[in-house]
């Protein structure tokens, strides 16, 4: 039977001095902006603050009657979905692959990580660049197929290049983790049902891919968070919400409408925003994390 290791304090009060920094960090930059976020969204103000009224929750009854702001809301469940899965699932391709590499895997590992060290924002202009319907040599490479392409006029091409520029920017911190589970995998098990038989798919789907669950469940996650809340730059660099508002998510919309300075809209935006991230992170702990293997 395994015994259950405990640290002991002698103290009482050191466990709570040595929480105490990440305590204070945590109540200054999470639950104060929050607390203000929910204030303002139940006020109405101008822009200096100089006028303020209660409104109770007239903000929120004006967002969902916002046809704008509705479209947000679908478009980015669309991106943030194509984003996590897409992500995902290269990331996982090409760590099983560099885990299987034997000569050269320092370099191959090295130019797979360098995506990372780019920050959003060039990510954004590098792929808008790239794509561009006049210079862009992707999109002439498209056109030369007879691919029509033009992110400035269509919508779909639009959040292509987003959907794109965002996973080519998180693919790495992806990449690494997956890799870093692959690594501490056994080689045993593996070398056990290769003697059995089993085919490197089989080896992956039956062994590998199990033992990597609390992975894969941390970075759905993590990569929600980032969909939601960390490609602005990527946005606002590579479509600007355009065409029209087609490419407009919602953390886009709520930085927009910020600095047009409607300053309790964009609150009430807010509080939405992290509602929606509490509500996705207990459904991804309440029926996801059953099926964790630890």
């Amino acid at each position: 039977m395994a015994v259950e290791k405990r640290v002991v304090f002698r103290s009482r009060w050191l466990p709570w001095l040595l929480l105490a920094p990440q305590g204070v960090v945590i109540a200054v930059f999470f639950f104060w902006p929050a607390g203000q976020a929910l204030l303002q969204s139940l006020q109405q103000s101008d822009a200096f603050g100089g006028s303020v009224s209660w409104v109770g929750l007239d903000n929120f009854r004006a967002l969902w009657s916002d046809p704008v702001y509705l479209a947000s809301f679908k478009t980015t469940v669309i991106f943030s979905v194509l984003v996590v899965v897409l992500g995902m699932g290269l990331s996982l391709l090409l760590a099983v692959f560099a885990d299987r590499v034997v000569r050269g895997s320092s370099l191959y590992k090295t130019l797979l990580i360098w995506p990372y060290a780019v920050p959003p924002a060039i990510a954004g202009v590098l792929w808008l660049f790239m794509f561009s319907p006049s210079v862009g040599i992707v999109s002439y490479w498209l056109h030369a197929l007879g691919i029509p392409w033009n992110s400035l006029l269509n919508s779909a091409d639009a959040m292509a290049l987003i959907v794109i520029a965002a996973v080519w920017q998180q693919i790495s911190y992806n990449f690494l983790f997956f890799l870093a589970g692959l690594a501490s995998i056994p080689k045993s098990l593996i070398e056990a049902a290769a003697i059995d038989g089993a085919r490197p798919w089989r080896r992956f789907w039956t062994i590998q891919l199990p033992l990597l669950s609390p992975t894969v469940f941390f970075l759905i996650s993590i990569n929600a968070v980032y969909a939601f809340l960390e490609t602005f730059p990527i946005v606002d660099a590579a479509t600007q919400g355009g065409p029209g508002t087609s490419t407009s998510i919602m953390v886009y919309k709520l930085v927009y409408d910020f600095k047009a300075l409607d300053l309790n809209n964009s609150a009430a935006q807010s509080v939405v925003l992290m509602l929606i991230l509490v509500a996705v992170t207990i459904l991804q702990f309440k029926y996801v994390e059953n099926k964790v293997h630890y």
